[in-house]
């Protein structure tokens, strides 16, 4: 150990009867030291440090469950009781010692842990890895407001166990495999028959709920259904709703556990009557759920703002907003990350009570890093990452103009970073970001990922700034002072 280099983050200091622990870093890496008789417990090396002997801990994810045994506020919790509840995905396993520095003070309760099974796999992370990263930025900064940890659009019980598994907080059910997709512009005639066929028992109770009945919102909204728009809001989301509550029954009820029904991964945007339909049939099976998430009007693509007519959209949004409210849950807006232009109508209109989720824009934020500290490297990762756009919007939609993006081999080192402030590039190195981290070398050493995490792990200070600043961005715009 490189006493001359060592550096202790003192919020990181923590005893529990004789044992001291704290966080440092030795000039390579970050380590946990532990002394006393707790020390033991740890996987790691003894040493002798200022006349103690002192066990130097990797952070490991044994380690982290060691320390979430022994440190409750670093346990993931949930976000019942804060009307703002904030989506953090961090895609490296860096961002969370910024995210929390930015929200310290603040009346944001962070979901610093935010994967799901699709970024798992893209990063070839583990669920366990994921949390533990948080874990350890939460202990390092000593952060006792709480943080959560969200298992991200989950799609079968599988999934769900998993995470649950792992002491994930929150559970984003994904119902769109069970959404029918084919129903929304299917004819009359089609309708009609597929209903018919719906067990008899069924049809008569939904409609004796909702057929010709009028459910007042307030003053200004109400919910109706003529016969056919309510037969297709039947076909198109009853599956979803069985899906929804059995996962709750099984997995959910009686513990204290954020749920959140994502309906928004489909190909059409949802009705207020369809969102009505889905969340008052919820809550007649008795499905307690912290939030949902409608797709809304216009569009909401990754790392760039909102896509549409801002009038429209507020139009839309309120009353998806009172819908929420008088049934008694949150709004959840997914790919959250950089819509500026709208997020003054969502704090506005829910009366600041809203879950927001972002996850690329702090994977492009390190971009930028990278782009500042090491050219030649950012270089490299824009080349791959317009060479192999095809196959990452396999797993993405965006709407890019290739064109529009600089040539690279006439832009200079210093003006590299402006690519993270154009739309195209932005939407670029956002969706293949699982490729970057993945790719290997023809001795399957990594191509991209050791180097990137290298530049990262050098430069953590301009990495924190970048992300206070850009998530800060965020906050502002939806009207939550940062001093």
């Amino acid at each position: 150990m490189n006493t001359n280099v060592m550096h202790i983050y003192p919020k990181s200091k923590h005893t529990l009867g004789d044992t001291e622990f704290y966080m440092m870093w030795d000039g390579l890496h970050n380590m946990l030291a532990v002394s006393g008789s707790l020390a033991l417990q740890f996987e790691g090396d003894d040493v002798s440090f200022d006349g103690k002997e002192v066990r130097l801990c990797p952070l490991t994810v044994e380690n982290s469950k060691m320390i979430r045994q022994l440190f409750d506020f670093t346990n993931p919790k949930s976000h019942k009781g804060h009307n703002i509840s904030f989506g953090l995905g961090d895609r490296l396993g860096l961002a969370s010692v910024g995210h929390i520095q930015l929200v310290r003070e603040l009346d944001v309760f962070p979901v610093l842990a935010q994967q799901s099974m699709r970024e798992l796999n893209l990063t070839n992370r583990t669920y366990d890895d994921v949390l533990a990263s948080a874990v350890w930025a939460v202990f390092r900064e000593g952060y006792t407001k709480g943080y959560g940890a969200d298992g991200d659009h989950l799609k079968t019980q599988d999934e769900v166990i998993y995470a649950l598994e792992c002491g994930y907080s929150m559970i984003t059910l994904d119902c769109s495999e069970h959404i029918r997709n084919d129903i929304t512009d299917a004819s009359k005639s089609k309708v009609d028959a597929l209903y018919k066929g719906l067990p008899t028992e069924l049809t008569y109770s939904l409609e004796s709920r909702y057929l010709n009945k009028s459910y007042q919102i307030d003053n200004d909204v109400t919910i109706e259904f003529d016969e056919t728009d309510f037969k297709r809001t039947v076909l198109v989301y009853y599956d979803a709703i069985i899906h929804a509550a059995g996962i709750y029954d099984e997995l959910i009820k009686g513990k204290s556990i954020d749920y959140e029904i994502s309906i928004d991964e489909t190909l059409s945007v949802t009705s207020p009557q369809s969102h009505f339909f889905v969340a008052n049939e919820l809550i007649t099976r008795g499905v307690e759920f912290s939030s949902l998430a409608p797709r809304f009007i216009g569009q909401f693509q990754k790392g760039i703002d909102y896509i549409g007519d801002i009038s429209d959209f507020k139009n839309d949004f309120i009353v998806h907003a009172k819908i929420a409210k008088k049934l008694g849950y949150r709004l959840s807006i997914h790919s959250g990350s950089d819509k500026f232009s709208v997020f003054p109508i969502i704090h506005e209109e829910t009366d600041g009570k809203y879950h927001i989720k972002t996850a690329g824009t702090n994977w492009l934020e390190a971009v930028r890093v990278i782009a500042e500290q090491s050219p030649e490297l950012y270089r490299e990762i824009h080349r791959f990452a317009l060479e192999h756009l095809v196959e990452a919007k396999v797993y993405y939609q965006i709407t890019e103009d290739v064109s529009k993006i600089a040539d690279i081999e006439k832009v200079s080192d210093k003006d590299l970073s402006k690519y993270l402030d154009q739309d195209d590039a932005r939407q670029v190195l956002h969706v293949t970001y699982g490729l970057l981290l993945t790719a290997t070398k023809d001795d399957g050493t990594s191509l991209f990922r050791d180097r990137i995490y290298d530049v990262l792990t050098k430069h953590e200070s301009d990495y924190i700034e970048a992300l206070k600043k850009h998530i800060g961005k965020h906050l502002t715009a939806l009207g939550i002072s940062l001093v």
